[in-house]
This record gives structure tokens, sequence and C-alpha cells, in this order.
């Protein structure tokens, strides 16, 4: 091949990679769950070219619920976005999802702490991590950010601070949900072995507005209907907005193979419901739960979801859970984005209190 035959192929590879460059396209998986929305929120102020997968029209639309949170025009933003119906558990779905995608961020994932529930979690945390990493490695040039959890990092029972060094150990401090997140982090791990672009990171409790009726949400939603029990246990809180801009960060770095803690503080649960009560001007708990009434508490709801068909409130897991003291450590994102830093707790539970309360007014039952 002469020169002059090689020319048309290098300006191809320098046009395709311009376009990569200046057009990428960014894919968001779980893009209706309380952190990838505010994911999706952060991308499309960034006025960067995004795709994010929905599953129902509902879903989709509460995304449009919690940009209204931060934007007077919410509509604006959320049109920005290229919908694609698809799961991550529906392979063809995901191949129409991935088409023309450089950046991946995977946030779907499932959490339940109902045993019959498991198998689906299972499935959708591994087996669905799993398909996403496949795809990421059929097509050329794609960064993955998977969400992990610190609950995959693996507890011990220690109140040690956990660090991303520390080894994963079986023991029963580890709920069915932190095993599923170890097993998803294992396929993006074999991926990378693969050659994959990734990295990961491993949020503490998200706080932020949305459902009230899921996951931190429902911790605002019980204090308020009223919450006399405390429990003994900690753990690490973040807002989600934090969360959401630290992967942003990291996404444009050249990091690879790693994982990052991402946590603003260890907060006590007692701490963290007085706070939140006296925002609400509500009373605060005032009795503790000691480790024979969580266990009569999660037998006595167990029962009455045996016979009513309501979901427990409070499970085996839950409240094993709510008694332990977990600690993580985040100094290594701190030291990775010296210009990155979290924002006082206090101000995100202020804020999200709020946020309900205009909820619950605008429902007209306060």
């Amino acid at each position: 091949m002469t020169v002059e035959e090689g020319w048309p192929a290098f300006f191809s590879q320098l046009i395709n990679h311009a376009n990569r460059y200046f057009y990428r396209m960014i894919l968001v998986t779980g893009g209706t769950g309380l952190l990838g929305s505010h994911l999706l929120l952060n991308l499309v102020k960034r006025t960067q070219k995004v795709r994010a997968i929905y599953r129902t029209e509902e879903k989709r639309n509460s995304v449009l619920t919690v940009f209204g949170y931060y934007e007077s025009e919410p509509k604006a933003l959320w049109n920005k976005i290229e919908w694609v119906k698809g799961d991550v558990l529906d392979i063809p779905s995901l191949e129409d999802a991935f088409e023309g995608v450089n950046e991946v961020y995977h946030c779907a994932a499932a959490v339940t702490f109902l045993p019959k529930d498991r198998p689906y979690m299972n499935a959708v945390n591994v087996e669905g991590t799993a398909n996403v990493v496949n795809l990421c490695l059929e097509n050329d040039g794609i960064r993955l950010c998977h969400v992990s959890s610190v609950a995959a990092i693996g507890r011990d029972g220690s109140e040690e601070l956990i660090n991303e060094n520390n080894e994963w150990k079986d023991t029963s401090h580890n709920a069915a949900y932190a095993i599923s997140k170890y097993f998803a982090e294992l396929e993006v791990w074999r991926g990378t072995m693969e050659g994959l672009n990734a990295f990961m990171v491993n949020p503490s409790l998200i706080v932020g507005p949305g459902d009230w009726n899921a996951s931190t949400g429902a911790m605002f939603r019980r204090t308020w209907n009223g919450l006399p029990f405390y429990t003994r246990g900690g753990n690490c809180f973040v807002d989600v907005r934090d969360v959401a801009e630290a992967m942003v960060r990291l996404m444009h770095t050249s990091l690879q193979n790693e994982r990052f803690i991402i946590g603003a503080e260890n907060r006590k649960f007692k701490d963290v419901f007085e706070r939140i009560a006296k925002k609400m001007g509500k009373r605060p708990p005032r009795f503790e739960a000691t480790p024979f009434l969580t266990e009569l508490t999660w037998r006595f709801e167990s029962i009455v979801s045996a016979v009513t068909g309501k979901k427990p409130f409070i499970t085996k897991e839950v409240a094993h859970h709510a008694l332990q003291i977990n600690r993580y450590d985040n100094t290594k994102l701190l030291k990775t984005l010296p210009d990155f830093s979290y924002r006082n707790f206090d101000e995100t539970i202020e804020f999200v209190s709020g946020k309900f309360m205009e909820d619950t007014r605008a429902t007209g039952r306060i």
C-alpha cells in the first residue's frame, strides 16, 4: 500500500476518534432509580448526549418528578434524554441500547430483603451485570462505570474502618443483597481481564428525594409517621448528588481496574433519625430497640405479612443489620479527586426533609 492509499484510512480513523470525543453517546442503565435519575440530571445539564433504559412508562415519568426537585423547567431537560425501553435481563433490548455508545454507567440493580424475591435480585444484579459487561466487550471503545455498593466489600461484624482493600469474607454479617453485589463485581473484574476499560464505585447509604416508599426514602416517611424506636447501629451516608458527581468525574479520568468508596459521613442511625425528626417538627425516637426486641419485631412483621400479603417493613436481615455499626473510609476518592468535596450531611437531611414535606403537602396528607 502506498502512502497516498493509506491517507483515506488515516483520516477515517481520525474522524472516528473525533466523533467519539465530541459526540459521545452515554448510556445509563437503571436511570429511573434514585441514583440513576440524579445521574441523568447531572449529565444532561452538561449538554451530553444521553440514552437511558426504562422498563415502564411510570418509571420513566418518575424521573421528571426528580428533575422537578431541582429545575424550574424539568421537562426541557427530560426531553433531551433518548429513552430506550429495555431490561438488563433482555439481551436484544440491550443490544439496541448499546448502539453507538462510548460510555456506560451501570446503575441498574435490585434490592430486597425478602427471601422470596432473592432469585430475581440475583438475576438482575449478577446476570444483568454480566450482560452489560459482555456487550461492553463486544462494542469497541466503551468505558464502563459499574455501580456496586459498600455492602459488596464485605463485613465481619467489627467496627473498624472499611476501605477498598478489604477482602470479602463469607460471614453472617453479609445480607443476600451484599452477596449478589459481590458476585456482580466479579463479573466486572472478569471483563477487565478480557480487556474492558472499567472502574467501579461503592456508594454507602444514598440519601435524596425520590421514591418515599423505597430505600432511604422510607426513613423520611417512617419518621413523619412516627418512629418511637431506634437501634444502636450505624452506617455511612452520602448525598445522591455527590455520588452522581463523583461518578462523572471519575469517568473523565484514565483510571481503570479500581473501585472507590463514595460516602460522606459515618453516623449512628439514632442521630440520623433524630435530625430528620427535628427538621420535620416530629418527636424523635425515644426507646432503644434491643436485640431481643428487634427479634420479636421481625417475627411479628413476618406473621402480619403472611396474613395480609403486605411486605414487612422489618425483615430478619433488616433487623440484624440495624444493630451493626459499619464504618467506611472515604479518603481514596478525595485523594483521587482533590477538587471534589462532599456536602454537609446535615444540609442533605434538611434538603430532603423539605422535599418530603412539600410532596406531602401537595398530596394533602399534611
